[in-house]
Protein backbone atom coordinates (compact mmCIF):
# COMPACT_ATOMS: atom_id res chain seq x y z
CA UNK A 1 0.00 0.00 0.00
CA UNK A 2 1.29 3.28 -0.89
CA UNK A 3 2.05 5.64 1.72
CA UNK A 4 0.80 9.56 0.76
CA UNK A 5 3.22 12.08 1.99
CA UNK A 6 1.53 14.45 4.48
CA UNK A 7 0.46 17.70 2.92
CA UNK A 8 3.31 20.53 3.92
CA UNK A 9 1.32 23.40 6.06
CA UNK A 10 2.37 26.58 6.18
CA UNK A 11 4.54 27.72 9.58
CA UNK A 12 2.00 29.89 11.87
CA UNK A 13 3.52 32.39 14.10
CA UNK A 14 2.00 34.53 16.78
CA UNK A 15 0.69 37.99 14.86
CA UNK A 16 2.70 40.19 18.12
CA UNK A 17 5.80 38.26 17.37
CA UNK A 18 5.51 38.62 13.29
CA UNK A 19 8.48 41.09 12.64
CA UNK A 20 7.15 42.57 9.99
CA UNK A 21 3.57 42.70 10.94
CA UNK A 22 2.12 46.34 12.16
CA UNK A 23 -1.65 47.26 12.45
CA UNK A 24 -3.55 48.66 9.20
CA UNK A 25 -6.54 49.47 7.65
CA UNK A 26 -5.57 45.90 5.56
CA UNK A 27 -4.28 44.47 8.47
CA UNK A 28 -7.81 44.61 11.21
CA UNK A 29 -7.21 44.43 14.81
CA UNK A 30 -9.78 41.54 14.83
CA UNK A 31 -7.26 39.22 14.72
CA UNK A 32 -5.02 40.58 17.09
CA UNK A 33 -4.19 37.32 19.66
CA UNK A 34 -4.89 34.58 16.70
CA UNK A 35 -1.83 33.36 14.49
CA UNK A 36 -1.55 34.41 10.72
CA UNK A 37 0.29 32.21 8.12
CA UNK A 38 3.44 33.99 6.75
CA UNK A 39 4.14 34.03 3.41
CA UNK A 40 7.09 35.22 0.68
CA UNK A 41 7.40 38.92 2.31
CA UNK A 42 6.74 41.40 -0.80
CA UNK A 43 9.14 44.09 -2.16
CA UNK A 44 9.11 46.73 0.58
CA UNK A 45 9.62 43.98 3.15
CA UNK A 46 12.60 43.06 1.41
CA UNK A 47 13.93 46.61 0.68
CA UNK A 48 13.35 47.60 4.60
CA UNK A 49 15.21 44.51 5.62
CA UNK A 50 17.98 45.11 3.47
CA UNK A 51 18.23 48.38 4.49
CA UNK A 52 18.66 47.49 7.88
CA UNK A 53 17.93 44.15 8.72
CA UNK A 54 18.66 43.87 12.57
CA UNK A 55 16.35 47.38 13.53
CA UNK A 56 13.88 45.47 11.50
CA UNK A 57 14.12 42.42 13.26
CA UNK A 58 13.98 43.22 16.57
CA UNK A 59 11.87 45.14 19.00
CA UNK A 60 12.63 49.00 18.77
CA UNK A 61 14.42 50.95 21.82
CA UNK A 62 12.01 53.07 23.69
CA UNK A 63 14.59 55.93 23.25
CA UNK A 64 14.83 55.90 19.58
CA UNK A 65 14.24 58.95 17.99
CA UNK A 66 14.02 60.77 21.20
CA UNK A 67 17.31 62.44 21.00
CA UNK A 68 16.82 63.88 17.56
CA UNK A 69 12.94 64.96 18.48
CA UNK A 70 14.93 67.14 21.74
CA UNK A 71 17.39 67.70 18.91
CA UNK A 72 15.18 69.29 16.85
CA UNK A 73 13.29 71.52 19.29
CA UNK A 74 16.55 72.92 20.64
CA UNK A 75 17.95 73.86 17.05
CA UNK A 76 14.27 76.25 16.30
CA UNK A 77 15.44 78.32 19.39
CA UNK A 78 18.76 78.20 19.04
CA UNK A 79 18.68 78.33 14.73
CA UNK A 80 16.72 81.22 15.39
CA UNK A 81 18.95 83.50 17.33
CA UNK A 82 21.35 82.70 14.87
CA UNK A 83 20.04 83.92 12.49
CA UNK A 84 18.58 86.79 14.27
CA UNK A 85 22.64 87.68 14.65
CA UNK A 86 23.58 86.94 11.17
CA UNK A 87 20.98 89.58 9.26
CA UNK A 88 21.09 92.19 12.44
CA UNK A 89 25.06 91.70 13.44
CA UNK A 90 26.34 91.40 9.77
CA UNK A 91 27.04 94.31 6.90
CA UNK A 92 26.29 92.08 4.48
CA UNK A 93 23.43 89.64 3.58
CA UNK A 94 25.53 86.56 2.87
CA UNK A 95 25.90 85.71 6.68
CA UNK A 96 21.91 85.72 6.92
CA UNK A 97 21.24 83.99 3.95
CA UNK A 98 24.09 81.37 4.79
CA UNK A 99 22.61 81.31 8.57
CA UNK A 100 19.21 80.54 7.19
CA UNK A 101 20.43 77.88 4.74
CA UNK A 102 21.90 76.37 7.75
CA UNK A 103 19.47 76.47 10.08
CA UNK A 104 16.77 75.06 7.81
CA UNK A 105 18.98 72.39 7.43
CA UNK A 106 19.92 71.07 10.66
CA UNK A 107 16.07 71.29 12.02
CA UNK A 108 15.08 69.06 8.74
CA UNK A 109 17.50 66.72 9.45
CA UNK A 110 16.52 66.50 12.88
CA UNK A 111 12.92 66.96 12.38
CA UNK A 112 12.70 64.15 9.91
CA UNK A 113 14.88 62.11 11.59
CA UNK A 114 12.77 62.07 14.83
CA UNK A 115 9.62 61.89 13.04
CA UNK A 116 10.71 58.65 10.90
CA UNK A 117 11.78 56.71 14.43
CA UNK A 118 9.41 57.86 16.43
CA UNK A 119 6.85 57.49 14.57
CA UNK A 120 4.98 53.93 14.51
CA UNK A 121 4.35 53.93 10.70
CA UNK A 122 1.29 51.88 9.21
CA UNK A 123 1.83 52.05 5.73
CA UNK A 124 4.85 50.64 4.42
CA UNK A 125 5.17 52.66 1.57
CA UNK A 126 5.11 55.56 3.76
CA UNK A 127 7.65 54.07 5.77
CA UNK A 128 9.88 53.45 3.12
CA UNK A 129 9.47 57.02 1.46
CA UNK A 130 10.73 58.50 5.09
CA UNK A 131 13.51 56.03 5.47
CA UNK A 132 14.83 57.54 1.85
CA UNK A 133 13.95 61.22 3.01
CA UNK A 134 15.81 60.19 6.52
CA UNK A 135 19.09 59.25 4.52
CA UNK A 136 18.87 61.91 2.22
CA UNK A 137 18.33 64.99 4.70
CA UNK A 138 21.98 64.05 6.02
CA UNK A 139 23.70 64.88 2.85
CA UNK A 140 22.02 67.95 2.55
CA UNK A 141 22.99 68.82 6.60
CA UNK A 142 26.64 68.31 5.58
CA UNK A 143 26.48 70.62 2.61
CA UNK A 144 24.62 73.34 4.65
CA UNK A 145 27.34 73.10 7.30
CA UNK A 146 29.90 74.02 4.96
CA UNK A 147 27.76 76.75 3.55
CA UNK A 148 28.45 79.58 6.42
CA UNK A 149 32.71 78.89 6.37
CA UNK A 150 32.53 78.70 2.37
CA UNK A 151 30.43 82.20 1.91
CA UNK A 152 32.44 84.12 5.19
CA UNK A 153 35.57 82.16 6.06
CA UNK A 154 37.33 81.38 2.81
CA UNK A 155 38.02 84.12 -0.06
CA UNK A 156 35.62 84.42 -2.69
CA UNK A 157 37.25 81.56 -5.43
CA UNK A 158 37.94 79.17 -2.80
CA UNK A 159 34.87 79.74 -0.87
CA UNK A 160 32.61 78.79 -4.53
CA UNK A 161 35.12 75.75 -5.44
CA UNK A 162 33.94 74.53 -1.82
CA UNK A 163 30.21 75.20 -1.90
CA UNK A 164 30.47 73.80 -5.81
CA UNK A 165 32.18 70.40 -4.31
CA UNK A 166 29.80 69.81 -1.39
CA UNK A 167 26.67 70.87 -2.71
CA UNK A 168 27.07 68.39 -6.11
CA UNK A 169 28.46 65.41 -3.79
CA UNK A 170 25.05 66.04 -1.85
CA UNK A 171 22.92 66.27 -4.56
CA UNK A 172 24.62 62.43 -6.28
CA UNK A 173 24.18 61.02 -2.20
CA UNK A 174 20.17 62.07 -2.41
CA UNK A 175 20.02 60.31 -6.00
CA UNK A 176 21.84 57.29 -4.47
CA UNK A 177 19.55 57.09 -1.35
CA UNK A 178 16.26 57.76 -3.82
CA UNK A 179 17.34 55.46 -6.19
CA UNK A 180 18.94 52.72 -4.61
CA UNK A 181 17.69 53.24 -0.64
CA UNK A 182 18.60 49.25 -0.07
CA UNK A 183 22.51 49.76 -0.66
CA UNK A 184 24.41 48.05 1.78
CA UNK A 185 26.14 50.33 4.28
CA UNK A 186 29.63 50.08 3.39
CA UNK A 187 28.73 51.68 0.14
CA UNK A 188 26.27 54.81 2.28
CA UNK A 189 28.60 55.47 5.26
CA UNK A 190 31.77 56.38 3.31
CA UNK A 191 29.77 58.83 1.27
CA UNK A 192 29.15 60.58 4.16
CA UNK A 193 32.49 60.51 5.34
CA UNK A 194 34.04 61.25 2.14
CA UNK A 195 31.32 64.63 1.79
CA UNK A 196 32.97 65.34 5.32
CA UNK A 197 36.38 65.11 4.29
CA UNK A 198 35.95 67.64 1.95
CA UNK A 199 37.69 70.11 4.30
CA UNK A 200 40.32 69.06 4.59
CA UNK A 201 40.93 70.50 1.26
CA UNK A 202 40.42 74.19 2.80
CA UNK A 203 42.30 73.43 5.96
CA UNK A 204 45.14 75.77 5.51
CA UNK A 205 42.51 78.49 4.43
CA UNK A 206 39.85 77.87 6.85
CA UNK A 207 42.49 78.11 9.50
CA UNK A 208 43.34 81.37 8.00
CA UNK A 209 40.22 82.53 7.60
CA UNK A 210 38.56 81.78 10.33
CA UNK A 211 41.04 80.68 13.49
CA UNK A 212 42.41 78.49 15.82
CA UNK A 213 39.58 77.52 17.38
CA UNK A 214 36.87 77.29 15.06
CA UNK A 215 39.03 75.35 13.38
CA UNK A 216 39.20 73.48 16.56
CA UNK A 217 35.51 73.28 16.70
CA UNK A 218 35.22 71.51 13.46
CA UNK A 219 38.04 68.75 14.32
CA UNK A 220 36.07 68.14 17.72
CA UNK A 221 32.69 67.61 15.66
CA UNK A 222 34.41 65.51 12.81
CA UNK A 223 35.69 63.51 15.06
CA UNK A 224 32.91 62.77 17.02
CA UNK A 225 30.42 62.37 13.77
CA UNK A 226 33.30 59.37 12.62
CA UNK A 227 33.13 57.69 15.80
CA UNK A 228 28.67 57.97 15.46
CA UNK A 229 29.18 56.44 11.96
CA UNK A 230 31.27 53.94 13.39
CA UNK A 231 28.54 52.65 15.79
CA UNK A 232 25.95 52.96 12.74
CA UNK A 233 28.25 50.85 10.85
CA UNK A 234 29.13 47.99 12.99
CA UNK A 235 25.62 48.07 15.18
CA UNK A 236 27.38 48.08 18.17
CA UNK A 237 27.26 49.09 21.62
CA UNK A 238 24.09 47.73 22.77
CA UNK A 239 24.03 48.14 26.53
CA UNK A 240 20.46 48.04 26.82
CA UNK A 241 18.33 46.94 23.68
CA UNK A 242 15.02 47.51 24.58
CA UNK A 243 15.99 51.01 25.65
CA UNK A 244 19.12 52.66 24.39
CA UNK A 245 20.98 50.84 21.71
CA UNK A 246 23.68 51.27 19.15
CA UNK A 247 21.29 53.63 17.45
CA UNK A 248 20.77 56.51 19.78
CA UNK A 249 24.72 55.94 20.70
CA UNK A 250 24.68 57.02 16.73
CA UNK A 251 22.38 59.74 17.17
CA UNK A 252 23.88 61.35 20.32
CA UNK A 253 27.64 61.15 18.93
CA UNK A 254 25.58 63.18 15.74
CA UNK A 255 23.80 65.83 18.57
CA UNK A 256 27.17 66.42 19.99
CA UNK A 257 29.31 67.33 17.06
CA UNK A 258 26.23 69.36 15.51
CA UNK A 259 26.51 71.59 18.51
CA UNK A 260 30.66 71.70 17.99
CA UNK A 261 29.68 72.83 14.43
CA UNK A 262 27.20 75.17 15.30
CA UNK A 263 29.44 76.93 18.26
CA UNK A 264 31.93 77.20 15.15
CA UNK A 265 29.22 78.54 13.12
CA UNK A 266 27.81 80.94 15.49
CA UNK A 267 32.15 82.35 15.71
CA UNK A 268 31.79 83.11 11.86
CA UNK A 269 29.27 84.87 12.13
CA UNK A 270 29.04 87.18 15.12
Amino acid sequence: MQRVAPRATARRIPVRQHPRYRRSPERPSACNGQSVITGPPGPEAIEALQADPVDELVVRPRARGLIHLVSAVVAVVAGAALVEVAWTGSASSRAGWAAVIYVAAIVAMFGVSAAYHRVRWTSPSAEKWMMRLDHSVIFVFIAATYTPFAVLALPPDTGAKALTIVWTGAAAGVALKMLWPSAPRWVGVPLYLMLGYVALLFAEALLIGAGFTVVALLVAGAVLYNIGAIFYGVRWPNPWPNTFAHHEFFHAFTVAAAVCHFAAIWLVIR
